[in-house]
């Protein structure tokens, strides 16, 4: 599916949130900044008869419930459809679907879905009444998990620039760490490292201003910031990676964690699959910012969708 990367902006305003390839480092700074307002119990603002759809064609438990949490924080209605039971099995297109929930006057449809370029074949298709925001689509993007890290970042080290950043696993599944890369490239962060075997990093790689390596202690040394991923199994249909090596190889313990800075934060999108990406001891440690991601997600996503609902 061919992706127009620039419906998201309009008249200079924030209309859908789509992907951060496309996204201006302005509008960036702009959800960060309303995102840590929220977070300090700021001014809330209140969007009482806005109606927000959750259409979720895979399964999420974090992003799906953050999201309804967020709208709710902002007095906005949540609908949750029932994809698995939905008119889409009895033969109706997406667009038949969207066009019927359009007319229940919903001013915003929150999407995932496994084919990238889904969000944005339903936002060129709307009308100008509603939003869209892409809540991950196949292994493309995953524009608000990358603002709440952003976000998680700059809530703990202040700044981007002069920090050292290393991605750690399976980059070529993880929508997160596309969308990651372009943001930490917008933000002009000092150095950014991806870390995992060859096979489960793209072939580009060299045209996305990282640094690439294969072994983990070289990969994470001095960081200021370590974002483990989870392995995208349903999603490595070819890669043919052993998960017990993995583990020896790639895995986050406490002895890998000295190559880094002493005050170096660790993150992760979850779910976490512990003994695999990370040891307990570290994800649950001093240096561990794991659940602190989950709790920003939600000032994020209120942000974003105040921005947007302000914006239409």
């Amino acid at each position: 599916m061919k992706i127009n990367h620039n419906i998201q902006i309009q008249d200079n305003k924030l209309k859908h949130l789509l992907n951060i390839k496309s996204l201006p480092k302005t509008h960036i700074i702009d959800i960060i900044n309303r995102a840590d307002q929220f977070h300090d119990n700021g001014t809330i603002p209140r969007y009482h008869g806005k109606v927000v759809a959750s259409l979720f064609f895979e399964p999420s438990t974090r992003t799906k419930t953050t999201f309804e949490l967020a709208s709710k924080k902002i007095s906005s209605d949540f609908i949750n459809i029932d994809i698995a039971n939905s008119s889409t099995l009895k033969g109706e297109s997406i667009l038949d679907m969207i066009k019927t929930i359009e007319a229940m006057s919903c001013q915003m449809f929150v999407v995932r879905h496994s084919v990238p370029g889904t969000a944005h074949y339903i936002a060129e298709s709307v009308s100008d009444k509603i939003s869209v925001i892409n809540a991950g689509d196949g292994s493309n993007e995953h524009p608000t998990q990358a603002m709440l890290d952003m976000f998680t970042i700059k809530k703990h080290k202040g700044r981007f620039k002069n920090l050292k950043v290393s991605i750690v696993g399976d980059i070529l599944h993880s929508r997160v760490a596309k969308s990651l890369i372009y943001a930490l490239n917008t933000l002009q962060t000092g150095e950014i490292n991806i870390v995992g075997p060859k096979k489960l990093i793209p072939e580009n790689y060299s045209d996305m201003n990282v640094n690439y390596y294969s072994n983990m202690n070289e990969g994470i040394k001095d960081s200021d910031v370590i974002i483990m991923l989870r392995l995208q199994k349903e999603r490595m249909h070819d890669a043919l990676i052993s998960i017990d090596s993995y583990y020896d190889d790639y895995g986050l313990n406490r002895e890998r964690l000295k190559y880094a800075h002493k005050d170096v934060i660790v993150m992760h999108p979850g779910p976490i699959n512990r003994g695999i990406e990370i040891e307990s001891s570290v994800a649950d440690g001093p240096n561990s910012v794991i659940l602190n991601q989950v709790s920003y997600g939600i000032s994020v996503r209120m942000a974003i969708m105040s921005i947007l609902f302000d914006n239409n």
